[in-house]
């Protein structure tokens, strides 16, 4: 059919959040006629565990149906009490279902299971494949987690059937935190994927099902071209590339698949730092008519005294730590300088006796708010369990390093993964070549000792402190120091952040720049 959306689309309805609002607005939640059903749909996205917006998406999101589109959760098997909070979230919030991200593989499959069976939804993924072993070893980590993912299921909406299908990102072990823990474990290409989902569309279909939705961590590049090359969605409940889409706008958000219906697909960022509501108008044949996207700011939200009371139930009441006296917003890219996870090096670097500290800028899953801190918030900017690992390191690598992560970084979509946050270093960029120009390292006196970075010294060497994941396993980057060369320390940088600020024993400015220079 030839259907467009006309342009009063994208104009707002009479719904809009609302602080602490109890109800949705009637008029959307009416008896639908007899040729239209009328539906609200709460959805979030790449939560990655961050407990304190949890708490405060509890308190504004609303919804007939409420879904995740995957990362719900971060770390892995040492992060159960995190793992633990999330699944409290989702049934808290009332989440129907939810797509398997990377992030929900972080973890052992043993653990993976004891979350998800801890979820009063489903955790869907079509595309995800897990081959049988064979002899089981009963201590192995391996487990029959297949019997715990659906590729789609079907939830009753005011008496309608919706379907659900999932989809996982198509580089699910390229970015997981412990590949090891699923080398049974497969996914599919894009294209397979296409066909995946769309075999559990026609299925639904079959059922007379004429309302579906794809729960999908593919990442918006591919969600549209899901939307494109697919017949029978309606919207799709996005995550993994960490968009924010606002309203909807033809050709953005709102697409035409191959039977020329329109695809409404969403994404709200994140961290928890967003969440949405999108209001849907079907006609008879399950076609959308009308719609309304609506996105909240979480921080817009107050926490709820009875929901932090269970969080701290299973987390543990934080700590205050110290106060924060200023604080600038956060990046809004990974190729500019974070001076929020630049103290947090300067933390490990002062309480590690250390020359220099790193950490990568897409590690901070939050960043330091003014005020009063606690550790949970500390813990919320670096949730990883990780550890962290001192090692002595040659001047020669660590400059080798640099020009490698700097060159990817400017080669790869997304700016991935990121410029690095220092201390006791600071570095010079030129953003049109994408390469490093100079680099200097900073004694503890603040005085600069400048590194040939054209013959770099195979004879120095520098103290080096850095999440033990990047040292030794190299996440996006290569291994600084091998593990057997390592000083490992079992605390985290939340620890040593918080041990940085009592030490201090003053109110903290967060302003640390010019660490990272640009041509």
């Amino acid at each position: 059919m030839n259907f467009k959306i006309q342009p009063q689309f994208n104009t707002p309805t009479n719904f809009s959040f609302k602080k602490n609002e109890k109800q949705v607005n009637s008029d959307l939640v009416r008896t639908p006629s007899k040729d239209s059903f009328e539906v609200s749909v709460g959805y979030v996205n790449d939560i990655h565990g961050q407990t304190n917006n949890m708490m405060r998406i509890l308190s504004g999101i609303k919804g007939d149906i409420r879904l995740s589109a995957g990362d719900n959760d971060i770390g892995d098997e040492k992060n159960r009490p995190v793992h633990d909070s999330t699944t409290t979230f989702l049934n808290l919030a009332k989440i129907n279902a939810s797509a398997l991200g990377n992030h929900e593989f972080d973890t052992t499959q043993k653990d993976f299971i004891h979350t998800v069976k801890s979820f009063n939804g489903d955790i869907l993924s079509a595309n995800v494949k897990k081959h049988h072993l064979e002899n089981l070893d009963l201590d192995d980590d391996k487990a029959d987690i297949d019997d715990y993912i659906k590729k789609s299921t079907i939830v009753e909406v005011k008496g309608e059937k919706i379907g659900l299908v999932g989809a996982s990102p198509t580089d699910m072990f390229e970015r997981a935190t412990h590949p090891e823990y699923y080398t049974d474990c497969e996914v599919d290409s894009l294209d397979d994927t296409v066909d995946d989902i769309q075999d559990e569309v026609d299925d639904l279909r079959e059922q007379g099902i004429n309302k579906i939705f794809l729960l999908s961590h593919l990442g918006n590049k591919k969600d549209k071209y899901v939307a494109q090359n697919t017949k029978g969605i309606d919207v799709i409940i996005g995550g993994h590339t960490h968009e924010l889409i606002k309203d909807i706008k033809e050709g953005e958000n709102l697409l035409y698949s191959k039977n020329n219906e329109p695809v409404i697909i969403t994404e709200a960022g994140r961290d928890g730092k967003a969440f949405g509501l999108l209001n849907l108008t079907f006609d008879k044949n399950g076609v959308i008519t009308k719609a309304q996207n609506n996105l909240a700011e979480t921080s817009d939200f107050s926490k709820n005294l009875i929901h932090q009371y269970l969080f701290d139930k299973i987390l543990g009441k934080p700590e205050k730590i110290g106060y924060i006296k200023s604080a600038p917003m956060p990046p809004s890219t990974l190729i500019e300088e974070n001076p929020h996870a630049n103290f947090v090096c300067d933390a490990m670097r002062y309480e590690l006796d250390t020359d220099i500290a790193i950490w990568n800028n897409a590690g901070p899953r939050n960043f330091f708010h003014e005020g009063v801190i606690d550790s949970r918030d500390i813990r919320d900017i670096a949730p990883f369990r990780d550890g962290v690992s001192v090692a002595n390191v040659t001047e020669k690598k660590l400059v080798e390093w640099g020009k490698k992560v700097i060159d990817m970084t400017y080669k790869t979509p997304g700016y991935k993964p990121g410029l690095m946050a220092v201390s006791g270093l600071n570095y010079t960029v030129d953003p049109s070549l994408g390469k490093l120009v100079a680099m200097n390292f900073v004694d503890k006196n603040g005085k600069e000792h400048k590194i040939d970075i054209n013959n770099p010294r195979e004879d120095k060497t520098y103290k080096l402190a850095m999440d033990s994941f990047m040292m030794s396993w190299g996440a996006d980057y290569d291994i600084m120091a091998e593990k057997e060369e390592c000083e490992i320390h079992n605390e985290c940088k939340d620890y040593y952040t918080c041990e940085y600020i009592k030490h201090l024993n003053k109110p903290i400015e967060i302003n640390q720049t010019g660490r990272i220079r640009f041509v």
